[in-house]
């Protein structure tokens, strides 16, 4: 990602700043460890130090060659429509393509979780007699961003990195923020145990952890958090692992009882966008004598009108198999259900399945039957779906399939990691924080109150960084300085991951996919000891990652 770009350019800022120190102080003493630099004095001879002056000259030098290095990023931007690699693949191997149906082939417009949160709100007001106040709340789409977990018993929404570390400023109870010493004290410290965390495939353990992966549950984080803060506002006693299942069922319901996809097929022109050139990269895959197929959890009527309306009448023409209320990620592990063909009018036959017939729609099913009818195993099958857990675990781990992730959050993230602002304000937190870890071995008192200025101007930085994507919860892929535990299970159950499927169409089908080689922690000097001409070289490379 384009904030490693950044990271090594402003390590390469901060060796600027301890080679001025190197050519214009002495050294107060010989040699220097891997541990640290030696201390290095800019004082006469017998003259006692002036600390506080030492390090803001240092800072002062080292924002400089920051300002210097800027413009060598800006000439070096991400590409919005790229493809990145977490593992080496080549689509010359690829003879099958899989998709998924929504978010994958077809995009929704805003209007949609708007939608979807007003269903579930009315459902709970009229079916599970919540207060007909909560109808005040509407949905906010600038609220929560995906990957976030809640805390069903504590009532509590937050951001969790790769490591199991809440990142403090985004635990909200309601529409609230949890102050930093009431989370500390309710998790004891700010690390979530492994058994209160979701499981390896995202399946909660009870009444603990659930972690939110679908862009569908965009309306129900906030619904949630709208109701609790109703009841928290007006002193209303209330169970939370009640309200978390009640909830649940309503978003559930607004998609089993139908009222989404009827939503849409009346007014599909507002509910589905049209410029995601899907036709495009179909054709272009048949043109290239690929086969295809598609495996969806929503109903056939409303996967052929949406189908109709962004590739045309005869998208069927296009899919060698067609299977529509799939129950994933069932049907990648339960054997015992079979297909079913829908007819036309989209009656339910009874015939036995002995082939998967081109043009033909089947319903339900499992993986294993689908192998076994079709042939299609192992890596040369590619399968895109935006559910990390639910299109993409199984198959990776279990049946060898390759595996693309639709992220379209990503699009709108890397149009902001290009932004001069963005890389400004990142390069010199970046280059700030080489400082602190150059200068902590200035014990004396006048040392100790420039670096805790530099920390609180650190802790700013970081915050307005956060800001740039979401204001309560920042990035998607990115806490304060390790990934998110989203971006872990992303990292591990996808091959490629890209914005949307029009991507493809940059690319020749025989296109290798590289995974950059990024350096781990042991392989990259200190601080200290980094040349100050190194960063550049690496950029191109880092931000390509």
């Amino acid at each position: 990602m384009a904030t490693a770009a950044v990271a090594a350019a402003a390590r390469g800022a901060g060796a600027r700043a301890v080679t001025a120190l190197r050519d214009g102080c002495r050294p107060a003493a010989r040699g220097r460890s891997r541990a640290g630099p030696a201390r290095r004095l800019c004082t006469a001879p017998g003259t006692a130090p002036d600390m506080k002056r030492y390090l803001w000259e240092r800072y002062r030098e080292a924002k400089r060659s920051t300002e210097e290095l800027v413009p060598s990023i800006m000439s070096n931007l991400l590409n919005p429509d790229a493809i990145f690699s977490n593992n080496e693949m080549s689509l010359s191997d690829i003879e099958i393509y899989g998709f998924d149906y929504d978010y994958t082939l077809v995009f929704y417009s805003k209007h949609l979780h708007t939608l979807i949160f007003n269903a579930a709100r009315d459902l709970l007001i009229n079916e599970h007699r919540y207060p007909v106040e909560i109808r005040k709340y509407e949905y906010d789409p600038n609220f929560a961003i995906r990957g976030l977990h809640y805390d069903v018993q504590r009532a509590v929404l937050m951001k969790i990195d790769a490591f199991h570390y809440i990142q403090l400023g985004t635990v909200y109870r309601g529409l609230s923020v949890v102050p930093d010493e009431e989370v500390i004290e309710m998790y004891e410290g700010s690390h979530v145990p492994l058994e209160q965390m979701s499981d390896f495939y995202g399946k909660s353990s009870g009444n603990t952890m659930k972690q939110f992966m679908d862009i569908f549950s965009l309306p129900e984080m906030t619904l949630l958090s709208c109701v609790n803060e109703h009841f928290l506002k007006n002193n209303i006693d209330y169970e939370p692992v009640h309200l978390y299942k009640d909830v649940k069922d309503s978003i559930r319901d607004v998609h089993t009882k139908g009222i989404m996809y009827r939503a849409i097929e009346a007014d599909i022109e507002k509910y589905i966008c049209y410029a995601e050139q899907t036709r495009a990269v179909l054709a272009k895959l048949a043109d290239h004598g690929k086969k295809m197929f598609l495996i969806t959890n929503s109903p056939s009527s409303f996967v052929d009108k949406g189908m109709r309306y962004i590739v045309g009448k005869d998208w069927r023409d296009l899919f060698d198999v067609v299977i529509v209320q799939a129950e994933k990620p069932n049907f990648f592990n339960d054997k015992r259900r079979p297909f079913r063909k829908v007819n036309e009018k989209g009656v339910l036959l009874w015939d036995k399945i002995y082939k998967l017939q081109k043009g033909q729609i089947y319903k339900q099913g499992n993986l294993y039957e689908f192998l076994k009818l079709t042939g299609w195993r192992g890596s040369k099958v590619l399968y895109f779906g935006d559910h990390i857990y639910s299109d993409l675990a199984d198959l990776t781990l279990k049946h060898g399939w390759r595996t693309g992730a639709i992220i379209p959050e990503l699009r709108s993230e890397l149009k902001i990691m290009n932004t001069e602002q963005y890389i400004q304000t990142v390069t010199w937190l970046q280059t700030l924080t080489g400082l602190l870890e150059q200068m902590q071995v200035h014990r004396d008192a006048e040392s100790q109150l420039v670096l805790q200025e530099w920390k609180k101007e650190r802790k700013e930085m970081r915050e307005m960084t956060k800001g740039f994507f979401n204001a309560q919860f920042g990035s998607l892929f990115r806490t304060d300085q390790n990934p998110t535990y989203f971006l872990r299970r992303l990292s591990r159950f996808a091959d490629i991951y890209m914005a949307s499927l029009s991507c493809l169409l940059n690319y020749d089908v025989s296109h290798t996919f590289y995974p950059r080689r990024t350096p781990l922690q042991h392989e990259l000097p200190a601080w200290s000891d980094r040349p100050p001409a190194a960063q550049l070289p690496l950029l191109q490379e880092a931000q390509a990652k």
